[in-house]
């Protein structure tokens, strides 16, 4: 809550003190590559570190209030380097990285973004751009899930079927531009109306709701291969879900302690959730 953002090597040793922020620092994410960071405030801002060095390379100030969420776009656009940032002020700024060899001043924000996104109603708390990088999806308090094309002003699609606040959204690790090009793209969404919906992005539908959380859903996460959802709710229960089918696997409960991320290890055979009180490794070679 400091507007620190900290780098640590594998073996807990401090790399980096990333400070350029001054508010708390809500979000961040790793290029592709490893060697970018993008941290999201609510001082407004997303800056763009240099992993290695630890140094500042832009700041961008494109919102008008906090930044909730921020990520890389892949393959960027027009050989420039992309990524997305959302905020409370209900919009999505695309922004891209000054050429590398311009000689800019990293300390001086940039307020002008590639595009700004205006379709939601209110705060947009995550965005995700899918594996190929062509679409862009966003959630809201609005209850809504948008999804976007660079370029166009208006959604492709828009996804209007969850009663309440939607808090985070996930592309399956599938689809033609991946490592498994015949598994079909899916998007899932989480939501505080305790359910878990996928979408099929291509024909515009919701193919399955997954049921059986009591209480708001606020992470989920697909395995290596996209076949299967884990999902996570207050009060400390954890999903796993068949993709295709939209069937319940498996399902635990942590004691009561509310989940708020859960992540599947490289391979697909453990998942890890962080609630309140403890973080838990599940065998999911088990189910």
């Amino acid at each position: 809550m400091d507007g620190i953002a900290r780098l640590w090597s594998r073996e807990g040793v401090l790399q980096h003190s990333l400070n350029a922020h001054s508010e708390s620092i809500f979000s961040l994410r790793f290029d592709s590559a490893g060697k970018r960071l993008l941290t999201g405030s609510y001082d407004k801002c997303v800056s763009v570190w240099d992993v290695r060095t630890g140094k500042l390379q832009h700041k961008f100030e494109a919102h008008s209030a906090q930044v909730l969420d921020v990520d890389w776009k892949t393959g960027g656009y027009h050989g420039l380097d992309v990524f997305a940032s959302c905020s409370t002020d209900r919009t999505i700024a695309v922004c891209a990285l000054a050429d590398r060899e311009a000689d800019t001043d990293p300390a001086a924000a940039t307020t002008t973004p590639l595009q700004v996104l205006v379709g939601h109603a209110d705060e947009v708390n995550a965005i995700r751009w899918d594996p190929s990088g062509g679409l862009l999806a966003s959630c809201s308090d609005d209850h809504q899930v948008l999804i976007w094309q660079l370029g166009q002003s208006v959604p492709v699609h828009r996804f209007s079927n969850h009663t309440e606040e939607i808090y985070t959204i996930r592309w399956s690790p599938t689809g033609q531009t991946t490592n498994m090009p015949n598994a079909p793209l899916r998007l899932a969404s989480a939501s505080f109306d305790a359910t878990v919906r996928l979408w099929d992005t291509d024909m515009g539908v919701c193919l399955h709701t997954l049921r059986n959380h009591t209480k708001k859903v606020y992470t989920i996460a697909f395995s290596p291969d996209g076949r299967l959802l884990a999902s996570g709710s207050l009060g400390g229960q954890l999903n796993i879900w068949s993709v295709p089918n939209g069937k319940l696997l498996k399902t635990y409960n942590q004691g009561g302690a509310d989940i708020f991320e859960v992540a599947w290890n490289a391979n697909g055979t453990r998942l890890a959730a962080t609630s309140t009180n403890a973080v838990t490794l599940i065998d999911v070679r088990v189910i």
